[in-house]
């Protein structure tokens, strides 16, 4: 027998932490690098959040193809560790972490959210909720242990090319998640709280998109389900293309008494809330719209958000403190305010993936805390909202301080390449202000540089008060672009300018860095 490291007939990619999660490539994620980074997670667990031997690990999965794969080789792995597997199905993200957060569970759920379908992803979840930054550094250190002892293994029942031998079926799959969720929500609105509205659901390959059809319609709407795929669509809220952009003013003129139309990404923790006119409105803002129905008193947001945010959460009296981009960073913040004192404390992104920072009284009950991204919540507040005060979708956000924005990313953008952009430009220094100012010029329209925000990336502050932020993904080769500007426009341009190819403003930096 020989050792298993030697007997691979390939190189090994090692996974590694995004924003939010672990990210990879669908072939670099082979059985053997979900099994390991699987089986380091587990350990950490029992020295860092009390896992014994036979207690119970949650599981479930979003509809790409390799998804049920890549379960049961996280399955296999909780089986190796002495542990159970309680397997809930291809339910969203935050139906996961919902009911595993009520049963004081950890839980693994396999998805890569937004990104293509040539990649995939493993999220991890303590028995109190997300694994934040500061626990990733004991967990790849205990992946590191794992992948060692694994390679020197002789008897590592894995082939040459890094796939189970004899892969074990998954557990019969139980729907007390689904049904977990699905009462958060029926516990605190009843069926006349939507009656009379026509609500349009974009399903395409949302692993949501069925139960959430179901919730809407227990709250009293008439839901219209419609663009179904087997296909993974690859829809992403911080990069509403206009492609994106047609479809859903496409959708309004077929269902012109639509009251709105909602759709989620992947995974379903992050919300499309589109008004009656077919427009898409960002998640930032619709956090306000939230926040504001909510009666919060502290809010956690990303500093890439709108600028009209903030003035309208001041306006509110609300307090409020940006965070760098991701859902653990809004999480600590949210931590800290609730120590404070405060108590109706919620967090949002960007994205629009809404946070709960603990219980609170809504509707006919109390809605249970759920401090990672959620879809549904931000999704029926703003039906509510404008149903209560009996205004069209469009004009709970017209109300709000207006200024707009946009987003987009560039592929194909090297990380290193990113990083170094960053790096470059991480200080607000008259030198730096020159620098930056080379590439956003008075040719496309810039003012010039009053100031330079490095909290996250790079966000650029112009005397036209026009603000362009440039941030690496956290878990792809892609460079994105938040804008936010006088008119929609503009920020549509400063998107269009900075991501253009071959020659747009973030090329043009690349090459300059070379």
């Amino acid at each position: 027998m020989t050792a298993l490291r030697t007997r691979l007939a390939y190189q090994p990619t090692e996974l590694t932490f995004g924003t939010s999660g672990l990210r990879g490539l669908v072939t670099d994620m082979t059985d053997l690098e979900c099994y390991i980074n699987t089986v380091g997670f587990l350990h950490f667990l029992t020295q860092a959040d009390g896992l014994e031997p036979g207690d119970a690990v949650f599981l479930a999965g979003d509809l790409r193809h390799s998804t049920p794969r890549i379960l049961k080789a996280v399955h296999k792995a909780i089986v190796d560790c002495g542990f159970q597997t309680r397997y809930y199905g291809l339910i969203p993200t935050p139906a996961i972490a919902y009911y595993a957060l009520q049963k004081k569970a950890p839980c693994i759920m396999v998805t890569g959210s937004h990104i293509p379908e040539d990649r995939n992803g493993i999220k991890f979840y303590k028995s109190g909720g997300e694994v934040l930054k500061e626990d990733e550094a004991a967990i790849k250190e205990a992946v590191t242990i794992a992948r060692g002892e694994l390679y020197s293994s002789e008897t590592a029942a894995f082939t040459p090319d890094g796939f189970l031998t004899a892969p074990l079926p998954l557990p019969a799959e139980m729907p007390d998640a689904a049904n977990a969720f699905a009462k958060r929500y029926t516990s605190v609105f009843d069926a006349r709280t939507l009656a009379g509205k026509k609500v349009v659901f974009y399903q395409h390959s949302a692993v949501g998109r069925d139960l959430l059809v179901d919730i809407l319609k227990s709250l009293g709407a008439e839901v219209v389900a419609m663009g179904r795929s087997d296909a993974f669509v690859p829809i992403d809220t911080e990069n509403v293309t206009p492609d994106d952009q047609a479809y859903f003013k496409v959708i309004a003129k077929q269902h012109p008494d639509a009251f709105a139309i909602v759709s989620t990404d992947g995974d379903s923790d992050r919300p499309f809330v589109i008004d009656e006119h077919g427009i898409f409105r960002r998640g930032d803002v619709l956090g306000a719209v939230v926040a504001d129905w909510l009666k919060a008193d502290f809010a956690a947001l990303p500093v890439s958000s709108s600028d009209a945010v903030d003035k309208h959460l001041t306006e509110k009296k609300v307090r409020w403190q940006h965070t760098k981009i991701g859902s653990p960073y809004v999480i600590v913040v949210m931590e800290e305010a609730l120590r404070a004192g405060n108590k109706r404390v919620v967090g949002w992104e960007v994205n629009g993936g809404f946070l709960l920072g603990g219980d609170m009284q809504v509707g006919n009950g109390t809605l249970k805390a759920l401090p990672t991204r959620d879809a549904l919540l931000p999704i029926i507040g703003a039906l509510v909202v404008a149903a209560k005060s009996q205004q069209k979708v469009s004009q709970i956000f017209d109300n709000l301080p207006q200024r707009f924005t946009q987003a987009g990313l560039i592929n194909d953008f090297p990380a290193a390449i990113s990083q170094k952009i960053i790096g470059a430009f991480n200080a607000d220094t008259p030198i730096i202000r020159e620098g930056l100012q080379k590439f956003f010029t008075k040719k496309y329209g810039f003012g010039a540089i009053t100031g330079i925000n490095i909290i996250d990336g790079v966000r650029i502050y112009f005397d036209s008060g026009d603000i362009a932020h440039m941030r690496p993904s956290g878990n792809a080769p892609q460079l994105r672009i938040y804008s936010v500007a006088n008119s929609q426009e503009r920020a549509d341009e400063i998107v269009a300018l900075a991501i253009a190819e071959p020659n747009g403003i973030f090329r043009t930096i690349q090459a300059a860095l070379k």
